[in-house]
């Protein structure tokens, strides 16, 4: 009988307070390596590790002839086993979790299964010498874990029940579109990126973009993103979406933000303190916008529905039929 309650008590199922700690602390620990990323190329020690997947030739770990540049690009690389570990106790977790949530899975399989897929990203950009294209694409990826994470967080908090909108569909459409822009920010910002002088190491390759020309781009975009989200927040508002405005005012401060520091460092010569905060400034760029997306629907009891998602059916309803 002992036994049977001592097997019952390592069976126990992860809480969902457990869960939603786990999968925050996966958001905070892939926020992290994409800081200490850039921190490896605006130390120059992108290269300082030479190769992939060994440091050296005949060493998997950093020698003291490497001097410092190597303890950072070595320390970055372990650094990749820890968000893993995370990625992995979020997983397990969510495979203990009972009642088993739809949608939970695959979301952790993701982000677990995403890791490594991005250090082999890295390992690439390593065995490429730093080519600036692959590097933009090892930041995309790390944006693309950040996504599945983040989703992963909000679906453990949503209560079980049909998702259903908010905010009439030209207004989630809009979202969509502002959501779209925001991606093309980043995109554009690794060219920026690719054509500036913080190539990670002395030696490295640069894009061949005019720096000025495809700032100004980006720039350009910018722009276009803080107009939309002005408009989201005006046309929630008037709808009454009380959760949509406030997370469209959270994203227009953060790009606000955002773009203070990028017009400070484009005329400061691109120090390279205000780049890595500029970096962290990305992925919560990212994280509001997706926030903001997310406040456009909720998970609501079958016998609940929304009034947007019903509206087209009386709209038709009301429309009179003719001979």
């Amino acid at each position: 009988m002992r036994r049977i309650c001592a097997v019952n008590r390592i069976a126990r199922p992860v809480s969902g307070t457990l869960l939603r700690r786990l999968a925050l602390a996966s958001i905070i620990a892939n926020v992290g390596i994409v800081v200490t990323g850039g921190a490896v190329r605006l130390t120059a020690s992108g290269l300082g590790c030479p190769t992939w997947p060994r440091c050296t030739d005949t060493s998997y770990v950093n020698t003291a002839e490497m001097g410092v540049h190597g303890v950072i690009e070595f320390g970055n690389r372990m650094l990749t086993f820890a968000v893993g570990l995370i990625a992995l106790a979020t997983l397990l977790a969510v495979l203990a979790h009972r009642p088993r949530r739809r949608g939970l899975l695959p979301l952790a399989v993701a982000v677990f299964l995403g890791i490594p897929a991005q250090a082999v990203i890295g390992g690439i950009t390593v065995l490429t010498n730093l080519n600036p294209w692959v590097v933009g694409l090892h930041f995309l990826a790390s944006m693309a874990v950040i996504s599945a994470a983040y989703a992963l967080w909000r679906r453990i908090g949503d209560p079980d029940g049909p998702t259903v909108p908010v905010v009439p569909t030209p207004l989630r459409t809009l979202a969509r579109i502002t959501t779209g822009v925001s991606v093309a920010v980043l995109v554009v910002g690794t060219w920026v990126t690719g054509s500036g002088p913080h190539a990670g190491d002395h030696g490295a390759a640069r894009n061949g973009l005019d720096p000025e020309s495809i700032s100004q781009v980006h720039a350009d975009v910018v722009f276009l993103l803080i107009g939309l989200t002005v408009a989201l927040i005006f046309a929630f508002r008037a709808v009454g979406a009380a959760g949509a405005t406030r997370a469209a005012i959270v994203l227009l401060a953060v790009e606000l933000s955002q773009g203070v520091i990028g017009f400070v460092q484009y005329f400061t010569h691109v120090p390279a303190l205000l780049v890595g905060a500029h970096m962290l400034g990305s992925c919560l760029v990212l994280l509001a916008t997706l926030s903001m997306q997310w406040s456009t629907r909720e998970r609501r009891p079958a016998e609940a529905p929304s009034p947007w998602a019903a509206a087209p059916a009386a709209e038709a309803e009301a429309v009179p039929v003719t001979a």
